[in-house]
């Protein structure tokens, strides 16, 4: 969640995690640092628990539900079409649960061309303590499973298997080594209750330092409304009620992953976890599939012109 949702302090948990001696009843935490008001927070951040790079942190996650990766039946013949053959796709799944166990080294700054922002948060969770990383990383691997069938090269910034991060400019240099022909970066929002539905965060034309964002605001954009489109269509949502006039876009200068990225790139908060109808939502694994099925058609659709 690059929570920030600008003007929201979110709280840090992590240390309050640590002293509290929960982590071991963790299954991967997800809280962030400080989380903007309507959803992400900077970078996401959180909101009571942290997000980070893009969305809010929610309170320390508790006993994150363990969800078997369900078997997927083989794919329709339509869907496992090469029709992406030669194409580059970047996943980025937000945060990681060992976060919440490496306070002193996501909180060390890292600069972003803007601003120094802090390495990375834990991201949010449900009240349930279904955390925001164990869902990021889900709907992930379900992505990568429908672009792969359909011809792309795919390629995650992380696989759950390292003890933190990475890091948000080391998030954005993967894809730019790449040479990604699009990169998602995948969230769920830490705004407050009643708040619900997704939204995509584009990049801002932004040229300062080390960021230059000039040539992706573009094509980026039109990336972003793909995945609006068949988001909404895939999963029956709406865009949010509460950030983006209704139209499931934002454009922000402060996430790190976006401001230095140098290829199309954008954020997709698919909800917030934060609200109880959303979060039913979140926890249904039916449902993660329908959100990766909504952004592999959303990608599929933008890198087909």
């Amino acid at each position: 969640m690059p929570y920030d949702h600008r003007n929201t302090a979110r709280r840090t948990l992590a240390l309050a995690l640590a002293a509290a001696g929960c982590c071991a009843a963790l299954a991967g935490c997800a809280t962030s640092q400080a989380s903007p008001p309507s959803g992400k927070a900077q970078e996401t951040q959180g909101t009571q628990a942290t997000q980070g790079e893009s969305g809010t942190q929610s309170r320390p996650p508790f006993a994150s539900p363990s969800t078997p990766r369900p078997t997927r039946s083989p794919l329709p013949a339509s869907q496992a079409s090469r029709s992406l053959a030669g194409k580059t796709v970047v996943i980025d799944p937000g945060h990681n649960s060992g976060n919440f166990r490496h306070s002193n080294e996501i909180n060390q700054k890292v600069d972003i061309g803007t601003v120094r922002k802090e390495c990375d948060t834990t991201g949010t969770s449900t009240d349930a303590g279904y955390t925001e990383a164990s869902f990021t990383l889900d709907v992930s691997h379900r992505l990568r499973d429908l672009l792969t069938a359909r011809g792309a090269k795919v390629v995650l910034t992380h696989d759950g298997d390292r003890p933190w991060g990475p890091c948000i400019d080391e998030r954005a240099r993967i894809g730019n080594a790449a040479r990604a022909d699009a990169v998602v970066s995948v969230h769920g929002d830490g705004s407050a209750s009643g708040n619900r539905g997704f939204h995509v965060i584009l990049p801002a034309k932004v040229r300062a330092g080390s960021a230059d964002t000039a040539k992706i605001v573009a094509p980026s954009r039109a990336l972003g409304e793909r995945i609006v489109e068949r988001f909404a269509r895939a999963t029956g949502t709406s865009p949010a009620n509460y950030i983006g006039s209704g139209t499931g876009l934002d454009v922000r200068d402060d996430l790190g992953g976006l401001n230095l990225s140098t290829v199309p790139k954008v954020f997709v908060e698919c909800g917030n976890m934060r609200d109880p109808k959303d979060a039913q939502l979140f926890t249904s694994s039916t449902w993660r599939q329908k959100a990766a099925q909504g952004l592999a058609d959303g990608i599929a659709t933008y890198l087909r012109g």
